[in-house]
């Protein structure tokens, strides 16, 4: 689990709460990431999305809101996933968001952020060029912004008949699906009673998504309609075990984590969070000892090797952190966080010529993640190649929005690389980004 500080641009809140601007953090976890895939496919392809194409991801704070910001990418803060006491509760929040995208809202009520001056959108254009994305990583950050110099991202607040349009979508999704739709009545419940704080007082979600007393007995209405409960499915509930677990157990105290650490009724799930706690205890003998107890059980699951190497990582033990991502990628091969985590571990092993192979490959799948821009870098400059080096920190900056940075570094890499090469030819795009954006100033 690792974070990543996103663009600072005019977030969500800053736009509809009139805020200061502020830089949002995402909190990249494979185990978590591919949990909250687990749990959203059903409702995304009763909303007739793709689950494939689209991220949920999570933003590392600790305020209840969820929001969408284009049609590839669902955010949920920490504090509202830590909230849920339900897979229901969850996919409810996750179809409430997938409504607004199936029923066109972010089309049809944007809100220009006229001042987001950053060139995050050039250089998701720049990297998609280079090939340094998939096509889906459309949101660079999380804060997000569009695909062209001319082209924003658009973010909006949505209006109380959108929201009920929503409600009315999120609990048919749910019911289309199987499941039970009283979770979407059941998170309505913990916003109950926001309308009458002060703005200051309330949290995003409500700020964000307009609340009412007609909106909740409403939504409880159409969920009591259709009758029989419907149990969460085993899958369901281990998914969602796994996600709230390691969240909760990276968040919360390790003495809190140890008490708990058997709550979910998943013997593998408990002893991943002990491994946690200790680990956060600096007891690395406690922690593998954990960690060895809950691949035993799950022996192909990539997500706990890669706990596993990150653990080790973090304690400097190179060598063994290495053969654990090994074996992580090789139970999944082609997830680019696991590749960024064993490029990195590569590196620190000195083994850089197969490092840049790993991280370009991690970099092509999902350019959202700074690390790896960062330790592809480092790689092409112990190889000798400071002018790639150079040109993948000066897309790093540009990403960042931190243009005058970008364009030094872009400027070093033009004078290294061969001229025409595609290298040089990145390097001129970002030096064209670099000076449209002094000229905003």
């Amino acid at each position: 689990m690792h974070l990543v500080r996103l663009l600072s641009v005019l977030s969500l809140l800053a736009l509809t709460l009139a805020q200061p601007a502020r830089a949002l953090t995402l909190l990249r976890d494979p185990d978590i990431e591919y949990a909250l895939k687990q749990l959203a496919a059903p409702v995304l392809k009763a909303a007739g999305l793709s689950p494939s194409r689209m991220s949920i991801l999570v933003i590392d704070d600790r305020n209840l809101n969820a929001f969408v910001v284009d049609r590839d990418n669902i955010f949920i803060h920490s504090g509202l996933l830590l909230k849920m006491q339900t897979p229901q509760m969850l996919q409810s929040v996750i179809a409430h968001e997938a409504a607004h995208i199936a029923n066109g809202h972010l089309v049809r009520r944007p809100i220009n952020i006229r001042n987001a001056r950053t060139a995050a959108g050039l250089g998701m254009a720049l990297a998609a060029a280079a090939g340094a994305i998939s096509g889906n990583a459309q949101a660079a950050a999380g804060a997000a912004i569009g695909i062209n110099s001319t082209a924003t991202r658009l973010f909006f607040a949505h209006t109380r008949a959108e929201e009920s349009s929503a409600d009315n979508a999120a609990v048919r999704y749910m019911v289309r699906a199987g499941l039970d739709p009283s979770g979407a009545a059941e998170v309505m419940d913990i916003f109950r009673g926001q309308e009458a704080l002060s703005a200051a007082r309330q949290d995003p979600y409500a700020r964000t998504h307009p609340l009412s007393a007609d909106r909740y007995r409403m939504v409880k209405r159409m969920a009591d309609a259709h009758g029989n409960k419907v149990k969460p499915s085993n899958n369901d509930l281990y998914w969602f075990a796994r996600a709230k677990g390691k969240l909760s157990a990276f968040k919360r105290s390790p003495k809190w984590t140890i008490a708990r650490a058997g709550e979910s009724g998943f013997k593998d799930v408990g002893y991943m969070r002990e491994a946690v706690a200790w680990h956060r205890r600096s007891n690395l003998k406690k922690s593998l000892k954990a960690m060895d107890r809950a691949i035993a059980m799950r022996p192909n699951d990539a997500y706990y090797h890669e706990l596993r190497g990150q653990i080790l990582m973090e304690n400097r033990q190179f060598a063994a952190a290495t053969a654990a991502y090994a074996r992580a990628v090789n139970a999944a091969p082609n997830h680019p966080l696991i590749l960024g985590s064993y490029g990195r571990a590569l590196v620190a092993q000195g083994q850089i010529n197969k490092a840049l192979q790993v991280l370009e490959k991690a970099r092509a799948r999902d350019g959202r993640d700074g690390r790896v821009m960062r330790d592809l870098a480092v790689a092409y400059a112990k190889s000798g190649n400071k002018g790639m080096a150079s040109i993948v920190t000066a897309e790093r900056y540009a990403l960042q929005g931190r243009m005058q940075d970008a364009g030094l570094h872009a400027k070093r890499a033009s004078d290294l690389l061969p001229r025409g090469s595609a290298g040089w030819q990145r390097a001129q795009d970002v030096l064209s980004a670099a000076k449209a954006a002094s000229k905003r100033k």
